[in-house]
Order: C-alpha cells, then sequence, then structure tokens
C-alpha cells in the first residue's frame, strides 16, 4: 500500500478509539456532551473529505487484513455516538441550552436539500424511521409544509426524549413520535411517504417488510452513504425489481450522508 493507503487507515482508527471512549461515557446527563461533540463533528468532516478518496480507493482494493472489520465497527460506533449526540442535544434544549453543533447543521441542509425531491405538500402523511432523541427532519417537515409526521424508533429514551423536543419546539403541529417497528405501525399503511435513517443497520430488510402495508403511490427516501462515507453511514443495497424501483439520487458530496428514491415496481 501506498503512504496515503497506510495514513487512511491510521486515521480510521484513531477516529474509532476516539468515538469509541466519547460513546461509553453517556451517562443520561451532558457532562461529557463537549467531547463528543468534537469527535462526532471531526469525524462528519473527516468522511465528508474528499481528499481522501483516492487512498480509500486503494484500501477497497487491496482489502488489508481487518479492514472489513475495522469499517464495519466505525458503522457500528458512528451511528451509537450520532444517537448519542442527538441526546445530548434534546437535554441541553430541555435545560435550557439551545446551542447547536456543526454535524447538526450538516444534517439539517441535507434535509433542506430533500424537500425538493420528496414533494412534499401540507396533505402529505410522511413516517420517519428512525426519529432519534432530538427528531429535526420531523420539525423541519412539520414546519415548512403542515405535513402529518409520525417518527418511529426503538430506543425507549429516544422516543421520550423526542417527544419532549417536540412540545418544545413545534406544539402546534401534527407530529407523533413512537417506540415501533415500522411493519407493525398503523401508519404505515396511509404513509405518502417513508424517510429512512441512515444509520438504521436494518434498512433494507424493513423496506421489504412493509412493501406489502404501504400504498401503491408511496415514495421512500432511503438515506445512505456509499464508498468512502459508508464510514457514517449504512451503504445503499440492491432491492428486488418486483417491489422497488430506483427512481433517483441524490448526491451531495459535501453532506454526511446522500438519498435514494424508490416508488413502487407497479407505479405507473
Amino acid at each position: 500500500m501506498t503512504g496515503g493507503a497506510s495514513g487512511l487507515l491510521l486515521l480510521m482508527e484513531r477516529h474509532l478509539r476516539r468515538l469509541r471512549a466519547c460513546g461509553g461515557q453517556y451517562d443520561g446527563t451532558t457532562r461529557h456532551s463537549a467531547e463528543l461533540e468534537r469527535a462526532v463533528g471531526d469525524y462528519s468532516a473527516f468522511v465528508t473529505d474528499t481528499r481522501h478518496h483516492e487512498a480509500w480507493a486503494e484500501l477497497e482494493r487491496a482489502t488489508p487484513p481487518g479492514f472489513g472489520d475495522l469499517v464495519g465497527e466505525l458503522r457500528v460506533v458512528s451511528a451509537r455516538c450520532a444517537s448519542l449526540m442527538e441526546k445530548y442535544r434534546a437535554l441541553r434544549l430541555l435545560a435550557g441550552d439551545p446551542a447547536t453543533a456543526g454535524y447538526f447543521a450538516n444534517v439539517e441542509s441535507g434535509i433542506e436539500a430533500e424537500f425538493g425531491a420528496f414533494g412534499l405538500t401540507s396533505s402529505s402523511s410522511v413516517l420517519l424511521v428512525g426519529s432519534g432523541a432530538f427528531p429535526m427532519t420531523p420539525l423541519l417537515i412539520g414546519g415548512r409544509t403542515g405535513a402529518r409526521v409520525v417518527g418511529l424508533d426503538i430506543d425507549e429514551e429516544a422516543v421520550a426524549l423526542g417527544r419532549r423536543v417536540v412540545a418544545a419546539l413545534g406544539p402546534g403541529l401534527d407530529i407523533r413520535l413512537e417506540r415501533e417497528p415500522a411493519q407493525e405501525s398503523a401508519f404505515t399503511a396511509g404513509a405518502s411517504h417513508v424517510i429512512f435513517s441512515s444509520t438504521v443497520s436494518v434498512k433494507y430488510e424493513i423496506l421489504r417488510a412493509i412493501h406489502a402495508r404501504t400504498g401503491d403511490d408511496v415514495v421512500v427516501a432511503m438515506r445512505y452513504g456509499d464508498r468512502f462515507k459508508s464510514l457514517f453511514n449504512y451503504p445503499r443495497e440492491e432491492v428486488d425489481s418486483a417491489m422497488w424501483t430506483l427512481a433517483e439520487q441524490v448526491l451531495r458530496p459535501e453532506h454526511v450522508f446522500d438519498v435514494a428514491l424508490y416508488v413502487k415496481a407497479t407505479r405507473r
């Protein structure tokens, strides 16, 4: 391997150690929030730095020992840290501190850019899988369009915090957060749009599971990250062509995730 590829491996290992250490400090308070915010902010800048792409391509070709395991662990640990970042942000907001971090600014600007692709209106019914403790997407969609939004998450603490955040920031918005799987939610059948968080590891399994329960005209927005961005996102997967059709990809090098839009294969 060249020095660039070896150096990138070392950077990946360094980020993993830092994220693992910061993520392990969470205790339900904001005592350690600053360290995690810096770590996640630096990591999001790292995965959106296109200067690493050449070295990444070399690593993909060479697949040195332990490379696949390192990539997989970075996805898991960074996803956990992103969820903890939302908990910290929620706790700080509820304590009267609305300050935000650069990571959230990047994510929020990405959500703004998605609106045109989604075609959302006030009559839309939006289902978000992986809403988190600080439900930025429901708040932005509800505030901008007036659409009805239901956010789902399997983390009980995240749902509880998210409900308090919605009550504080969007008391008049039609937003509901629930702790249940998408394939069991009564809202799924009437959803006009479904959005999947990029850090939901089983998002394509859920996509297959909800096919029979969703309407013919549903639009699915799958947030993902391929290649170098897959260090902070679960990548795009092939779908069953009898179920879903990839209608569009929204690629944004400066954002931490990209978006794949799917419609049903039977849609006319």
